[in-house]
């Protein structure tokens, strides 16, 4: 997999990719991430690449140029199977999408950042709008990495355990049921008897059975879906 993601703040970005999986995945060459600068795009002396928005009113705008020309570019190198804008009036992220994008080839991530980007641009180029959260953030950065993350630990050969993904939160419209390591006993606090059992049948129920119980007491609008 490839991911491209172009930013205004490029530094900002790089550090959740040199440490930890995304570094060990990057490294094993399971996945490559390219930053590109936006402000490499524009023609003026200044780098500009924000104007303030027509009809009046606070805050400026992503010009649409600057982001037409560093798209058009990686599309003449290669095809992309999405091309994405971190947006807080995004589909919020969830398990089930990034599922479906760790599946991809190539993608392209905009963060924005001001007020946004020009309409143009989401017409014309972005195939698919993401948030993290009803929330809104300085600019997208934050939320494509996030969004990176949950998808390359997907990637297979990424986790040291392949199961391990697939027994996450969310992967069955679930919470993870309680997990327990050593010591046994801990100031009186035990560890239930069933986890020593050897009965695998028996512990995969009892976590089902948990996994539903902290579903129904924690989140219980993940059922309703």
């Amino acid at each position: 997999m490839r991911i491209d993601i172009i930013t205004v703040l490029p530094e900002l970005l790089k550090s959740p990719f040199e440490a930890s999986i995304l570094k060990r995945a990057i490294d094993a060459g399971l996945v490559e991430v390219h930053f590109h600068n936006l402000r490499d795009f524009t023609t003026d002396n200044y780098k500009t690449i924000d104007d303030y928005q027509f009809g009046g009113g606070a805050g400026m705008v992503m010009m649409i140029e600057p982001i037409d020309k560093c798209i058009t570019k990686l599309k003449s190198e290669r095809n992309y199977d999405e091309v994405i804008y971190m947006t807080p009036d995004g589909e919020t992220l969830n398990q089930g999408i990034a599922n479906q994008l760790s599946l991809k080839e190539n993608i392209i991530i905009l963060c924005g950042h001001y007020k946004g980007v020009d309409q143009r641009v989401r017409d014309q180029f972005i195939t698919r709008e993401i948030s993290i959260g009803d929330y809104v953030l300085s600019g997208g950065e934050l939320g494509a990495a996030v969004l990176c993350d949950s998808i390359i630990r997907l990637i297979p050969g990424v986790l040291g355990n392949e199961t391990s993904a697939l027994t996450d939160s969310f992967q069955d419209n679930l919470l993870a049921p309680p997990i327990y390591t050593r010591p046994r006993d801990y100031k009186g606090w035990q560890v239930p008897e069933v986890l020593f059992s050897g009965n695998f049948p028996k512990i995969e129920k009892w976590r089902e059975e948990k996994a539903y119980e902290n579903t129904i007491n924690r989140r219980p609008d993940l059922l309703d879906e």
